[in-house]
C-alpha cells in the first residue's frame, strides 16, 4: 500500500477481505461489538477450551478421580504442552517443559546458570525491563553473592565483558515493544563467556523465535498472553540440550526427582528437562493451556509475523495521519525489525484516555507513567480494528472525552 495516499476505511476493509489469516479468528470466543487489542496482556479464549475443561472436570476429575493421573494421561501434560510450545520458539520438544510461573522459572534458571559460572559474579540486566525480572535477578544476586548490574538497552553489548556470568534480557520490552536481536546478542555474550537467559513473555506466539538457531542457553515465558492459555496460565522454561545435564536448579521438589514415586529421602535430579519441575502441576491450568495451543497447529508462524508487521505498520501510519497535534507520541520503534507485535503511544493523560477508549468497546491497556499500549494478535485482530481504534482515539482526544470522573479514577489493574 502506498504511503503517500491517505489511508481510508475502504483500504482496511479490502485488507480484511484479502487476509489469508482471517480464518483463524473464528477459533476464538470473542465478545461481539468489541475490539480486543490487549492480547499482549491476556490472550483471548480459544472457543474449544471450555469443552475440554468441562470434560476434565465432569468426567476425568469427578468420575475418574485420582485414576485420571494415569487413565486420562494427566501426569505427562507438562511435557506434552512444553513440546507444543517448543515448535513455536525454535526448540526441541525435550528442551521445553511447562511449570510454575515465569517469575519462579526465572529464579530457577538464574540460580542454575550462576552455579554453572562460579568464578563470575555479575548478572547483567536492562533498565526498563518488566519489574519482576529485575526483582528476581536482584534476589538471586543477593542469594548467590553476585552483583546485579543494570544498563540502558543500547548499552547492553558494550557492558558485556569477562566479569559477566549471566545476561538476562526480555526479547520484547513490555512497555515500548522494542525487540532485541536475539542471535547477535547471544553470540556476543558467548564471545565473553557469559550465558544468556531470555524472557519470551511478549514474543512467544506472536512471531517466529529460533532459540536453537540463536544458540540460546535458557528461556522462560508465560502461557497467558499470545499463547492464550487463560489468566494466570502456567509458564514454560527452556534449557538448551547441551546444558540439561549440568543444570542444578534450587527448588528441588519431588517432581524434579529422577524417580519421584520411589519417595527417596535423598534428592537426585531427573536426567531430562523434568529436573526443572518442582511440585505437582496446576493441572486444570496446564490442560487448558495444552488445549489452547491447538489453535497453532496449522499456523505458519512466518505468515503470522507478516500480518503482525502489517497491522503495526498500518496503525503507526494511521496515527501519523489522524492524530497530529493531539498530544500523542510514538514510543515503539518504527522499524519492524526492532519491535514485537505491539505499538505503544505516549500521552500526558494516558490512563483516562485508555479508560475512555475501553468504554467505547476498544480494549487496550495503560502502563505507567504515560503509555497507551495496543497489542496486535494476528490470529484474531482484523485490519478494520486498526481503523476503528484510531478513529475512536481521535474523537476521544479532540472532544476531551477522557476528562470525566469515571475515567480519571484509577482501578486496581491498569
Amino acid at each position: 500500500m502506498s504511503s503517500s495516499a491517505p489511508l481510508t476505511r475502504d483500504d482496511f476493509v479490502r485488507l480484511d477481505n484479502e487476509d489469508g489469516m482471517g480464518q483463524f479468528r473464528a477459533r476464538f470466543d470473542l465478545p461481539p461489538n468489541e475490539i480486543y487489542l490487549d492480547g499482549n496482556s491476556l490472550g483471548a479464549m480459544p472457543a474449544h477450551v471450555p469443552a475440554r475443561i468441562d470434560t476434565v472436570m465432569r468426567k476425568e476429575w469427578a468420575h475418574g478421580l485420582i485414576r485420571s493421573w494415569n487413565d486420562a494421561d494427566w501426569y505427562p501434560a507438562p511435557q506434552r504442552t512444553g513440546g507444543k510450545i517448543a515448535r513455536l520458539i525454535g526448540a526441541q520438544a525435550h528442551e521445553v517443559i511447562v511449570a510454575d510461573s515465569t517469575s519462579i522459572n526465572l529464579f530457577k534458571v538464574l540460580v542454575a546458570a550462576t552455579r554453572m559460572q562460579p568464578s563470575r559474579k555479575v548478572i547483567l540486566a536492562e533498565r526498563g525491563n518488566f519489574p519482576t525480572d529485575v526483582y528476581i535477578a536482584d534476589g538471586v544476586a543477593e542469594l548467590t553473592g553476585c552483583e546485579l548490574r543494570c544498563v540502558e538497552p543500547d548499552a547492553v553489548l558494550d557492558a558485556l565483558d569477562e566479569s559477566v556470568s549471566i545476561l538476562s534480557l526480555t526479547h520484547v520490552n513490555f512497555k515500548s515493544g522494542r525487540r532485541y536481536d536475539m542471535a547477535a546478542i547471544t553470540a556476543r555474550a558467548h564471545e565473553v563467556g557469559a550465558l544468556v537467559v531470555w524472557d519470551l513473555c511478549h514474543s512467544a506466539g506472536a512471531m517466529p523465535i529460533e532459540l536453537n538457531g540463536a544458540n540460546a542457553d535458557f528461556a522462560v515465558g508465560c502461557g497467558y498472553k499470545y499463547l492464550n492459555g487463560g489468566p494466570g496460565a502456567p509458564a514454560f522454561v527452556f534449557v538448551a540440550e547441551r546444558h540439561i545435564a549440568q543444570v542444578r536448579q534450587p527448588l528441588t521438589g519431588w517432581h524434579g526427582h529422577a524417580k519421584p514415586f520411589d519417595f527417596s529421602h535423598d534428592y537426585a535430579p531427573h536426567a531430562t528437562i523434568d529436573r526443572m519441575l518442582v511440585g505437582t502441576a496446576p493441572q486444570l491450568g496446564v490442560l487448558a493451556l495444552e488445549a489452547a495451543l491447538e489453535v497453532f497447529e496449522d499456523v505458519d508462524m512466518q505468515a503470522l509475523r507478516t500480518k503482525s508487521v502489517a497491522l503495526c505498520d498500518l496503525f503507526i501510519q494511521l496515527c501519523d495521519q489522524e492524530l497530529q497535534g493531539l498530544g500523542i507520541e510514538l514510543r515503539t520503534p518504527r522499524d519492524a525489525e526492532q519491535r514485537g507485535s505491539q505499538v505503544s503511544l505516549a500521552h500526558a493523560d494516558a490512563y483516562p484516555v485508555m479508560q475512555a477508549l475501553i468504554a467505547r468497546g476498544i480494549v487496550g491497556d495503560f502502563r505507567a507513567p504515560d503509555i497507551l499500549r495496543f497489542g496486535f494478535t494476528p490470529l484474531y485482530t482484523r485490519y478494520q480494528d486498526v481503523w476503528e481504534c484510531v478513529a475512536a482515539l481521535r474523537e476521544i482526544l479532540e472532544r476531551k472525552e477522557w476528562d470525566r470522573p469515571e475515567f480519571l479514577a484509577r482501578k486496581s489493574v491498569t
